[in-house]
């Protein structure tokens, strides 16, 4: 799972087998090693009808509902965003494969849908 922080805005990548966890066990979570310090970050389902987000004790939680869930897994959906009242933005997106070269492991990310237009 992949996180980006830009100004107000937060977005997730997710991987196949990371949204088959997030479907079945109903989160998936990273952490990163700051030395003495760890970040969390995760993704939890919840029966909220909106993309929420939370901040508190090192950790960012991203709540996604489960109805959107049914929707994106199983289909060719590529994510859900929101923007509450002007101040957070939520972006979950499937982790497409890259179309340049990348020393990044990409076996576990969705096919590029670009990729077959450029054939």
């Amino acid at each position: 799972m992949k996180i980006r922080i830009k100004g107000n805005s937060l977005r997730y990548r997710l991987t196949r087998s990371e949204v088959d966890r997030l479907a079945s066990v109903g989160e998936v979570e990273e952490a990163v090693h700051f030395g003495s310090s760890v970040l969390f970050y995760s993704i939890k389902i919840n029966s909220q009808s909106q993309l929420s987000a939370d901040f508190s004790g090192n950790r960012i939680t991203l709540y996604f509902p489960a109805a959107m869930l049914e929707e994106w897994a199983g289909t060719d959906k590529v994510g859900f965003e929101y923007r509450s009242e002007g101040l957070l933005h939520l972006l979950v997106e499937k982790d497409f494969t890259c179309l340049d070269k990348t020393a990044e492991d990409q076996s576990d990310n969705y096919p590029n849908p670009l990729l077959k237009k450029s054939v």
